[in-house]
């Protein structure tokens, strides 16, 4: 799983997010909330969070949770946490390789001609720092 500060950036980035079953995401709420609030991960599930697409945008609802008291928030409340998978199919076809090296694993993409390699112990890291790259190019 992806750090929350590389999944902030991502997000900040303008990565879009379409909440599908088995998503994993923390909680981005307001300084008042506590910290320790925002460090659960949630995964969204039918049984227990649902993603409703309404005409104002996309809630996330608790469905049954005892934790907290809470009924909804909205994806903007939310920081996505991609997969390994899910980044990998967000690079698309600028994906050319994921090599393990002695003590980290390196994700080569290639943008207009130009190869770029990233380099980090987690390979999703690896493949997160790629996108947050393809993202800031694209735009």
């Amino acid at each position: 799983m992806i750090s929350r500060e590389l999944a902030v950036e991502l997000k900040r980035a303008g990565l879009v997010w379409h909440p599908a079953s088995g998503d994993r995401f923390q909680l981005d709420l307001a300084d008042d909330v506590e910290a320790e609030v925002e460090a659960d991960v949630f995964t969204v599930s039918e049984m227990t969070i649902e993603s409703h697409r309404t005409p104002s945008g996309t809630i996330l609802g608790f469905n049954g949770t005892t934790e907290w008291a809470l009924d909804s928030v909205t994806i903007g409340d939310a920081v996505w946490l991609p997969r390994e998978d899910q980044l990998r199919e967000l690079l698309r076809s600028t994906f050319r390789t994921l090599r393990r090296l002695d003590d980290a694993f390196e994700v080569e993409i290639e943008i207009g001609g130009a190869r770029m390699r990233f380099e980090h112990p987690d390979a999703s890291e690896a493949y997160g720092t790629a996108l947050l790259e393809l993202i800031g190019r694209s735009r």
